[in-house]
């Protein structure tokens, strides 16, 4: 079984970053990328960043230039750095990690909240 932690939430007022941390345990076959999604209150879920096995990166345009994604194959650790935050990237914040199967697995999820 496959386990997904994030750490790394918190309250940050505009302007200011924070560092998301997903580390992964288990068994893991064939992972073929690792990434963020986040949900904020009254919307779905909603892609932020993956990065691929390959290093092949892929942001939402509303992140991009403001966050960087990078991950640690040999620790199966995925980061989110996040600069320019703003009050629209509340939201909690999930770790997702693919395989080539098609499987999904999923963290618990972090609250980032940003004050104007």
């Amino acid at each position: 079984q496959v386990q997904l932690v994030e750490s790394g939430g918190g309250l940050v007022q505009a302007g200011g970053s924070l560092r998301l941390s997903c580390a992964a345990s288990g068994t893991i076959f064939s992972l073929a990328a690792m990434g963020w999604y986040r949900q904020a209150p009254g919307k779905q879920r909603e892609l932020v960043a993956t990065i691929s096995r390959f290093d092949r990166k892929n942001y939402a345009d509303s992140v991009k230039g403001r966050f960087t994604i990078s991950r640690d194959n040999a620790k199966d650790a995925v980061y989110l750095q996040m600069n320019s935050l703003k009050p629209e990237d509340t939201a909690v914040y999930y770790c997702n990690l693919e395989t080539y199967g098609g499987i999904n697995y999923w963290g618990q999820g972090t609250q980032v909240t940003v004050s104007s």
